[in-house]
């Protein structure tokens, strides 16, 4: 095979930022321990919101960034490691915190199920543009807080609507946010990968 037929393959449909580096099982291995890091240490970027129990953090941002980048079947199990990992008792959630008797461990559960779907829509090309990146980004905050919202309600005792002003509505203007950033830096990590290859 040619070098000059090997960029067309590499970035072909079906493909994630990550399916750039050379196949191993040591690869896989590493996206997986290292997406879940990722995602340990952007929670502790961590801001308390004054009468939630759930703080603004990273770890949402890093969630949907790591099931993009790695795929479904990587970022579910490097959200599975965060998750399993901070159940266990490494202090990784957000405000340093492990366990999952905290009221917020629904968007943990949450962006696990948002890892997968982000991913799954990443291979159909849904990061190599802004639109397709934006609506990627809305769908996997959309999971997130479809498990973690009633969740929210169920281990505080809130009503839905209780829980949907604690636990949604003050994070939707940094979710905006992060979408923008993600809707930034996905395509143009195409774009950059596409004039290397």
């Amino acid at each position: 095979m040619s070098t000059a037929a090997a960029p067309a393959r590499t970035l072909r449909a079906g493909t994630v930022l990550a399916d750039l580096i050379p196949a191993s099982r040591a690869r896989d291995i590493a996206l997986v321990v290292g997406g879940a890091a990722l995602t340990g240490l952007a929670a502790q970027i961590s801001v308390p919101v004054p009468g939630s129990p759930v703080p603004v953090s990273g770890q949402t941002f890093a969630a949907l960034l790591v099931g993009t980048a790695l795929g479904a079947r990587r970022g579910f199990l490097a959200l599975a490691l965060y998750a399993v990992a901070g159940m266990a008792g490494v202090p990784w959630f957000a405000q340093a915190t492990s366990g999952y008797g905290m009221p917020s461990f629904g968007y943990i559960l949450g962006m696990l199920l948002a890892s997968t779907v982000v991913g799954a829509l990443a291979r159909r090309g849904a990061d190599r543009s802004v639109l397709r990146t934006a609506g990627a980004m809305v769908l996997g905050s959309a999971i997130i807080y479809a498990v973690g919202v009633p969740y929210l309600a169920l281990a505080t005792g809130m009503t839905l609507g209780q829980a949907v002003a604690a636990g949604l509505t003050p994070f939707l203007i940094g979710d905006a946010l992060k979408a923008a950033l993600a809707m930034g830096a996905l395509p143009a990590a195409w774009k950059l990968v596409g004039r290397k290859g």
